[in-house]
């Protein structure tokens, strides 16, 4: 049984990396920003009637283009360089505005930078820290120049506006990235978690599965077996002995069949048609006289009209079926019922009369029994399974094989009942000898 391909999320791609990741690689997009800055620093100082000397503002500009071409990988030294550059040509007399608009992409880069548990690069405050230094340094240097107090705060006021405009957007650039980032890692593990989700229901439902032709066909093939064996040897001196176990063997035949009619529909397309049933008839095949629909003359089981049943609808309203089949092989076997068992939820309902045919199937084929009992009780919120023989005390032979790593049977009950919430206990049933196998289903919202 595989995943459904239409059902299973592959999982999206890794998230987005943000910009500001470091990298050994010089992109395009920082040969972009190296260019602009040359360009704007040149025309910046000419909007500002600057000196646009060869000597001056022209090696500025390339200054700060080149060191932003790793930008990406030491964003603190790029900064700290074209703030030492821009501080050594303005006290040099080289060119005479700008403090720290000509370093913008610097700025920006190491604000935008968000590297968390690397110590030493917090981005943010190193970007700040550097900026009130330089912004301090340029007061005092417009004020030891002889400037006005007015000239000097008009001056500074600008750099300062300007810097906390570029933090402001480089800060909201880099929570954009990691919101985008957080969404990506959200989407991939809820990805994540669906797969495995899928995963773990398809193993459950291979289980179920599992279980339930374990139990239908050990069952099926244990009466039938029986039946046939009686027939065999009463052909010739009871012919109606004979008739009456084919006739038992046939009934069993038939509600196996729909057991599997049932499975069947939990693996096929509800819409699928093609018939792909068991015992088809589609001329070359065997068809059932029976009139049971086991091989129809359409070529198949009919498309359900209704959605297909989980489950094999067998429940505790079938014991007495299923006793009287049992009994049919010669077993004596004695069922005490107790509490309202038709409210029980079919689930519960469905694992007890599985725990009683397992545990009764089991007593035919292995433990040599002669009488068996089965008490099946709804009281105090809980449905109460003991199925007790007096056999030889093995019970089932799958129980050996269960250390083994072969056995399913009493695996098949503890499973079922335990994936209810529910207790199991199989075992010789020492004070009497024989076998036991007692289960407790817990029944939620019952009042006796």
């Amino acid at each position: 049984m595989t995943a459904d391909p239409m059902t299973t999320t592959a999982p999206p791609g890794p998230p987005h990396k943000a910009v500001h990741a470091p990298s050994a690689r010089v992109t395009g997009a920082d040969g972009a920003m190296a260019a602009v800055t040359v360009v704007a620093v040149c025309a910046g100082t000419a909007l500002l009637d600057g000196r646009l000397d060869p000597g001056g503002t022209l090696p500025l500009a390339l200054q700060l283009g080149l060191l932003l071409l790793v930008r990406r990988r030491w964003p603190i030294a790029v900064l700290l360089l074209g703030v030492q550059a821009v501080i050594v040509f303005r006290s040099a007399g080289l060119t005479d505005v700008g403090w720290v608009w000509p370093v913008t992409a610097a700025y920006f880069t190491l604000a935008a930078t968000d590297r968390p548990g690397q110590p030493g690069r917090p981005g943010l405050p190193w970007a700040i820290g550097i900026g009130l230094v330089e912004l301090g340094f340029a007061a005092a240097w417009e004020a030891s120049t002889g400037a006005a107090p007015r000239t000097v705060l008009a001056s500074t006021g600008a750099e300062a506006l300007w810097l906390a405009l570029v933090l402001a957007v480089a800060t909201a650039h880099r929570d954009r990235l990691r919101w985008r980032a957080e969404v990506d890692a959200g989407v991939l593990r809820a990805a994540r978690e669906r797969e495995a989700e899928a995963l773990r229901r398809i193993a459950e439902a291979r289980l179920q599965i599992a279980r339930e032709l374990h139990d239908v066909v050990a069952h099926t093939l244990t009466v039938v077996g029986v039946q046939l064996r009686v027939a065999g040897e009463a052909l010739d001196d009871s012919p109606d002995e004979a008739r009456a176990a084919l006739a038992t063997a046939q009934r069993v035949r038939k509600d196996a069949v729909n057991d599997l009619r049932s499975l069947i529909d939990v693996l096929r397309d509800p819409d699928d048609e093609s018939g792909d049933g068991i015992g088809e008839g589609s001329g070359d095949g065997i068809r059932d006289r029976s009139g049971d629909g086991i091989g129809d003359s359409r070529g198949g089981f009919p498309a359900p009209r209704s959605p297909a049943r989980l489950a094999p609808q067998a429940g505790l309203d079938d014991l007495e079926a299923l006793v009287d089949r049992i009994r049919s092989t010669g077993l004596e076997v004695r069922l005490e019922t107790s509490g309202e068992l038709s409210r029980a939820p079919a689930p519960a309902s469905l694992a007890a009369y599985r725990v009683v045919q397992e545990s009764l199937t089991n007593t035919v084929r292995h433990a040599g029994a002669a009488r068996a009992t089965v008490r099946v009780l709804l009281t105090g919120g809980a449905l109460h399974v003991h199925v007790v023989d007096d056999g030889n005390g093995t019970g089932d032979t799958d129980t050996q094989a269960d250390r083994e790593g072969g056995g399913h049977g009493v695996r098949g009950m503890r499973e079922r009942v335990r994936a209810l919430g529910g207790t199991f206990e199989a075992g010789p049933d020492h004070p009497r000898g024989g076998y036991a196998v007692r289960a407790e289903l817990p029944v939620p919202g019952f009042r006796p």
